[in-house]
């Protein structure tokens, strides 16, 4: 995996812009503005053509026209080996389902690191797509969502998981 960053673009969402930044390899990068770990201004050349930035736009925009669509593009996501382990977990979670930092750390065989998980699911580079808002507290309660938690509440709303599935606003 090369992690340098190529290019970047920003893209309109229903829940604000949203920063794309990509690799050789894949989208590395889709941050919302003032999310918690975000990086700050890159100085990197704004092409919204660059293969995975234009392949993440169209998926992204058919996401919010429909939550069921898949996304496809490759992603290049840069963090520990830990971080990246929790974050393709993140990737198994389907739409229209949620999963528990409990869970997610049981799957990784770590039954006591729920705390650990957190911290690696507040530093998911790749928001929606690594989707980080599927996963709640123990007890089904919306808990911290690097983004803010109206819009975490805004994406489980659009994928109909806050009345389906009990969820606590």
């Amino acid at each position: 995996m090369n992690q340098t960053l190529q290019a970047q673009c920003r893209i309109d969402t229903p829940l604000g812009p949203l920063t794309l930044a990509a690799t050789a390899h894949g989208l590395a990068a889709a941050r919302f503005d003032a999310q918690k770990h975000h990086p700050g201004e890159l100085a990197l050349p704004d092409l919204p053509a660059h293969p995975h930035l234009a392949q993440a736009a169209t998926e992204f925009a058919a996401y919010f026209d429909n939550p069921q669509a898949a996304f496809r593009v490759a992603l290049d996501p840069l963090g520990s080996d830990f971080q990246q382990a929790v974050w393709r977990l993140l990737l198994t979670i389907s739409p229209g389902r949620l999963s528990t930092y409990g869970q997610i750390a049981r799957q990784l065989g770590r039954a006591d690191g729920a705390r650990a998980v957190g911290s690696a699911v507040g530093r998911n580079p790749i928001a929606i797509i690594v989707p980080c808002h599927r996963v709640v507290g123990h007890d089904g309660a919306l808990t911290g969502y690097a983004a803010g938690l109206p819009r975490k509440q805004a994406l489980l709303r659009h994928e109909g998981l806050l009345q389906a599935q009990g969820i606590l606003a």
